[in-house]
């Protein structure tokens, strides 16, 4: 049958029509490519230029002014991307081999909708959006927090909620202590004597005899020579403050033991903790050792300052030790002289 007859033509208009709305939906529904299966393609080529400029797409219709495109049902599956899901780049489908294939037309799709314009979103507080982002903490730190104490370390003894002691919170906490076994052998428990904001302090290492029984620091022959020592210095007893490691006299005057020091040194940090000194001379090993945290023999550690929680120390020699080792008093006095220095005072006699 000859392709120009008539009833080719009206045969050929009425596939044409159907390929024609199918093509149209094609688009519309893809918004990108044209998808023209074989036999369809073959037919328009074998269309005469009348027949085909009779079914020519409407200038109304034209690519340069595309339809606006509906939103999509709530059923329809969002894209994988915003699913969080990898996307593979569009391509289109390819024609068999001969087919003409309409070119993919570019255009611009709408904005993603915000979370909320989609089903199953909702809508974030408006102050979140202006929210300023919060500033990210240190490692080991709270935001606006106070720092704590170390987990495991014990409160400084009288301490509320953190605050620095008084000397009176001290006592009152030590109390009628029986914490180490020299509170069998003791009289008096010896705490400390002197000015309670004192800029110096004096550490000794425990009660001696005449301590235990007056209850005051310093007040034998050892004592004596620490007063004329503090004398010689510029001070008077009574601007600086004395204390010792241990608050009980240990049997025979023998030397603290470890338990014992670990007992009562508590206590004695939290005395200078409520003092807050200036300078602090801790009178021989014992004294030096415990704050400091050193084994070094006081032979080597004296005259050399160093630092006890912010606070310069400055190791010398007992005075029970400069009473037996008359000689060494010489150095004892060279390392008060440094401290003196310290308050701006000129050496006066030696002790």
């Amino acid at each position: 049958m000859n392709d120009d007859s008539p009833e080719a033509s009206l045969d050929m208009s009425a596939v044409l029509e159907d390929v024609r709305r199918h093509l149209l939906w094609q688009e519309d529904a893809a918004g990108r490519v044209l998808m023209i299966d074989a036999k369809a393609a073959a037919e328009l080529q074998r269309l005469t230029p009348s027949l085909r400029s009779r079914f020519a797409r409407p200038a109304s219709e034209s690519p340069q002014s595309p339809a606006p495109v509906e939103p999509r049902p709530a059923a329809v599956a969002e894209p994988a991307a915003d699913r969080g899901v990898a996307q593979a780049p569009t391509r289109p489908m390819e024609a068999p081999a001969g087919a003409p294939v309409a070119a993919a037309a570019p255009t611009q799709r709408p904005p993603a909708p915000p979370p909320a314009a989609r089903p199953g979103f909702s809508s974030p507080p408006a102050s979140a959006s202006r929210a300023p982002s919060a500033r990210p903490a240190a490692p080991g730190m709270l935001l606006d927090v106070p720092p704590q104490p170390s987990p495991g370390a014990a409160p400084l003894p009288g301490a509320v909620d953190g605050e620095r002691p008084t000397l009176d919170q001290v006592r009152r906490e030590l109390g009628d202590c029986r914490r180490c076994k020299l509170c069998t052998g003791r009289k008096n428990i010896v705490f400390g004597s002197g000015n309670p904001r004192a800029q110096l302090v004096f550490v000794g290492e425990g009660p001696g005899e005449n301590e235990d029984l007056q209850g005051v620091p310093f007040v034998g022959a050892a004592g004596e020579l620490l007063t004329k020592m503090i004398e010689a210095m510029g001070f008077r007893r009574d601007d600086v403050y004395i204390c010792n490691v241990v608050k009980c006299r240990p049997p025979g005057n023998r030397n603290p033991e470890p338990d014992e020091i670990q007992a009562c040194e508590p206590f004695l940090r939290a005395q200078l903790a409520a003092i807050q000194p200036k300078v602090v001379v801790a009178l021989g090993k014992f004294a030096a050792q415990t704050l400091l945290r050193d084994s070094t023999p006081i032979t080597r550690m004296r005259g050399n300052w160093r630092v006890y929680e912010g606070i310069q120390l400055m190791p010398t020699f007992h005075p029970a030790y400069l009473l037996r080792n008359p000689a060494e008093k010489r150095n004892a006095w060279a390392d008060l002289q440094a401290v003196m220095k310290v308050f701006g005072k000129n050496p006066g006699s030696r002790a």
